[in-house]
């Protein structure tokens, strides 16, 4: 079960270096809502015969 929040970031990335480098956006977001506190996360990837997309969704309450 899925604890409520009050709150969505969705994180996402197409080209291979931004997809490297979405894990350090994430941190670095987190580091700057630190009222923040993740009660749940996704992670979603689409492609198509060019593109490939990963998302992260971050599902959170703002204190």
């Amino acid at each position: 079960m899925v604890e409520q929040f009050n709150g969505v970031k969705v994180f996402s990335a197409t080209l291979a270096r931004n997809r490297e480098e979405l894990g350090d956006k994430v941190t670095q977001w987190l580091g700057e809502h630190p009222g923040c506190e993740v009660v749940d996360m996704s992670v979603v990837q689409s492609s198509d015969r060019e593109f490939h997309c990963i998302s992260l969704v971050l599902f959170y309450n703002e204190k």
